[in-house]
């Protein structure tokens, strides 16, 4: 079964700068991807390739195995990073305004509006004008606008940012579902603690060009075996001479190191032990924040 989505060596310049840079990855049916990098990756701008918004200037983009067609834009739902929306019209006519450009009838637009507002706790304010909500009501509205058509891929630039905790906990149930659905999302975040409760696949970016990308489950497996933590008596700071120990930090009650690419953690220990009487010394999960910072500081 060919990839939801796929991205084969997708290219952009903008007045010689390179911002996206011959860039290739799959999303899986049925599965969320998160695409990360810092400020200034190239995220956004291969979100808009994918969505026609900008026109690549080498490579292709594939929905379900085929480029993407004009008329594929009904099968996708998009959050922008930008907020647009009408700022005098009403919640309700917006909604419905904004489903029938996604193909939906005026009266199965009205239908289906309703249950959004509730689901989104905006029920109350359907005959306000937008202009007249939150920032994060304001989010909820586009949110609700990118789904009403049931698109079979989610593309979510940013989804996360000025939502307080109770709405990024709403919109993580929303997200999951429709994956239990077995939708396709695709979304950009600076939000790490969200994507790693939500990701089954990162791709991570820099200057345009990928550098990590894989399942997040087996990447934390694999940068894992960087990371120990450490509970021992003795002078620890005497690990700053220890060519083996990339970098440490002292905790409460522990001290947690990251060991330098292909060293074994057993012959770490063996030198350890030689100045530290050792209590405990075992292997740590990585946090999808450490994998991302290890992956940008190692491509240098």
């Amino acid at each position: 079964m060919p990839p939801g989505l796929e991205l084969r060596d997708l290219t952009k310049s903008y007045d010689g700068f390179r911002a996206v840079d011959r860039l290739s990855l799959a999303v899986a049916s049925g599965s969320v991807f998160g695409l990360l990098g810092p400020n200034g990756a190239g995220k956004t701008t291969t979100l808009r390739m994918i969505l026609n918004i900008v026109a690549p200037d080498a490579g292709q983009v594939l929905l379900h195995g085929h480029p993407l067609r004009p008329e594929d834009g009904a099968r996708i739902g998009y959050l922008p990073e930008e907020r647009g929306l009408y700022k005098r019209m009403s919640v309700f006519d917006h909604l419905v305004f904004l489903g029938e450009l996604r193909g939906l009838g005026r009266r199965e637009a009205r239908r289906r509006v309703g249950p959004w507002l509730e689901r989104l706790d905006l029920a109350r304010r359907a005959r306000s004008r937008v202009e007249e909500l939150s920032k994060g009501m304001q989010q909820k509205v586009q949110l609700a606008a990118a789904l009403l058509h049931e698109p079979e891929l989610l593309i979510l630039d940013e989804p996360f940012t000025g939502l307080d905790p109770l709405n990024q906990s709403l919109f993580m149930d929303l997200l999951l579902e429709y994956r239990r659905d077995g939708r396709t999302i695709l979304f950009s975040t600076h939000v790490l603690e969200q994507a790693e409760k939500l990701c089954d696949d990162i791709g991570l970016i820099r200057d345009g060009q990928s550098i990590l990308i894989g399942a997040l489950e087996d990447l934390k497996r694999r940068f894992a075996s960087r990371r120990y933590r450490l509970v021992a008596q003795g002078d620890v700071a005497r690990l700053d001479a220890v060519d083996a120990v990339e970098r440490w930090r002292k905790t409460d009650d522990a001290v947690e190191l990251v060991l330098r690419p292909q060293v074994p953690g057993p012959a770490l220990l063996r030198e350890l032990v030689d100045f530290l009487e050792v209590v405990e010394f075992r292997p740590q999960e990585a946090t999808l924040e450490e994998i991302f910072v290890d992956a940008v500081r190692d491509a240098g």
